[in-house]
């Protein structure tokens, strides 16, 4: 009878040893998620505000070489480039915290970013698509 008693003692040691373990693998898991929230790398996004600023900047060169005034085209410049680098991440951006607020989503600031400079850059290729 001693020996069902104590089998007995032991098993819920055996289980309460065994729910720690498994909420302790619970918190690693969520620690890891927590880690990795948002789904695009930083490089990609670096790359992206690059490559922005790369066609942002690329037709001016060719317009001073042609041989358009200095002063028309840094004033072009002066509105064009920092639209499309700063105006239309940030356009996104402040969308991400609005819906977040607002319908309570769950938006990465870096990936709404990362949206911004993507959407900048396909705009500028379609701009010069368009007029080339």
């Amino acid at each position: 009878m001693d020996t069902n008693n104590s089998s007995s003692s032991t098993e819920p040691s055996e289980q309460a040893s065994s729910h720690e373990a498994l909420n302790q693998q619970a918190r690693q898991a969520l620690e890891s998620e927590t880690s990795q929230r948002s789904l695009v790398p930083r490089g990609i996004t670096i790359g992206l505000a690059m490559f922005a600023l790369v066609l942002s900047l690329a037709g001016y060169g060719f317009r001073l070489m042609v041989g358009d005034d200095v002063e028309t085209v840094l004033r072009h410049a002066a509105v064009i480039v920092p639209a499309f680098m700063l105006g239309i991440p940030l356009f996104f951006w402040v969308g991400s915290r609005i819906l977040n607020k607002v319908k309570g989503l769950h938006i990465e600031t870096w990936n709404a970013i990362s949206l911004g400079y993507l959407t900048s850059c396909v705009s500028m290729l379609w701009l010069m698509g368009t007029y080339s």
